[in-house]
């Protein structure tokens, strides 16, 4: 096992104006299991490449273990890459598809019968192992692939988008039989991804690629609580954070008919830049909804700000109410999680506050975090 350092890696396609991944810095540990995740183009899929050997390094280096790879052809790297697309050879069996690496690189045959049936007895793979890949549902043909890469023991399992050609139950179950296999395993991995929910479930650690530069790296828990930057705060978490920019004031910000209190020092930074108005992050199920008795600006109004409720998903223990509110002077949608119990009716209107101490604090301009 190894660990895996991208230092300032560049790459830049011929002709193109910016860089497709911008001096990426991340060092993986030995058997850790790390996510690239971003929107289409954000380069996530050009960073597993260049470890790969698959794209050119044109500046920084990268390294595997103590071992500088930068400039090495992918036979030589020891690793092993799990497609999107399965790139299983359809005239050979499950068990020939799997040992093939070990055939051609001239291992005996009674070895390859032996790691092959190891990796089946794994994958739970062993009564297809004389089957075609025909044969086999999508989810099956996905651990063949895997038990492909599994029976070279490699240094780096790498994966790109490996689960986006199943449908949604068979995602989740695969998910989570890859991140226990990768434990067990403790192979060095890393796993590209569209898909936040398949990152923050999976991953030790996730790294957000926005435009080829690197946003964040962090736990997926300690992301979800403290987003470095706007771009992250909206992107990770499912419904996404809510992101509204509301004036400072006396005490705080003003949110609809209250005055919500926020970390000081970020209101004392973002005047410093000499910005009258900060965006205020709220997830979903850190709202309150009031009924018109909490502490409002006025005396005639509920307190925190209306929201017209135009859609309501039912998800059984919860709710989520998809609305739209009016808040300084523009209209905005937000994203409230209520009670399975008590889910407001379509066109009506409630009250919410963000609740105490839930609240992220971003620049409008730059995006940076400024609260705690």
């Amino acid at each position: 096992m190894a660990t895996v350092t991208y230092d300032k890696a560049s790459r830049v396609y011929p002709g193109a104006d910016s860089a497709a991944v911008d001096k990426l810095d991340i060092e993986i540990e030995d058997g850790e299991f790390l996510v690239l995740v971003g929107p289409s183009g954000c380069g996530k899929s050009t960073s597993l490449r260049m470890l790969a050997g698959l794209e050119d390094v044109n500046e920084g280096a990268i390294r595997i273990g103590d071992r500088d790879v930068t400039h090495l052809p992918p036979k030589d790297r020891d690793i092993a890459m799990v497609f999107q697309n399965y790139a299983l050879y359809p005239h050979m069996s499950v068990a020939d598809n799997m040992g093939f690496a070990l055939k051609i690189a001239g291992v005996p045959k009674a070895e390859i019968r032996q790691k092959v049936e190891d990796a089946a007895k794994i994958l739970d793979l062993t009564e297809y192992l004389g089957r075609k890949p025909k044969a086999l549902s999508g989810g099956q043909r996905q651990r063949v692939a895997m038990g492909r890469a599994i029976v070279r023991e490699p240094q780096v399992f790498l994966m790109d988008e490996p689960l986006s050609n199943l449908d949604a139950k068979l995602r989740v179950q695969t998910r989570t039989q890859i991140a226990g296999l990768q434990r067990r395993l403790g192979i060095t991995t890393v796993y590209v991804t569209h898909d936040q929910v398949e990152a923050m479930t999976m991953g030790d650690r996730v790294a957000v690629l926005k435009d080829g530069l690197l946003q964040q790296v962090d736990t997926p828990r300690h992301m979800y609580d403290r987003p470095a930057n706007l771009f992250v705060a909206g992107f990770i978490g499912s419904p996404a954070m809510n992101l509204v920019e509301v004036p400072i004031t006396d005490g705080g910000v003003k949110f609809g008919n209250s005055v919500v209190p926020v970390d000081r020092e970020a209101l004392t930074n973002a005047a410093s830049k000499g910005d009258t108005t900060v965006t205020v992050g709220v997830r979903p199920e850190h709202f309150d909804i009031v009924n018109g008795d909490g502490s409002a600006l006025s005396k005639d109004e509920p307190a925190g700000v209306a929201v017209t409720v135009n859609v309501v998903e039912e998800l059984g223990a919860d709710g989520y109410v998809y609305g739209t509110a009016e808040i300084g002077g523009e209209s905005c949608d937000l994203v409230v999680r209520v009670s399975g119990r008590s889910v407001p009716e379509k066109g009506s209107v409630v009250h919410v506050v963000p609740r105490g101490g839930e609240t992220h604090v971003f620049a409008t301009s730059s995006g940076e975090r400024l609260s705690d």
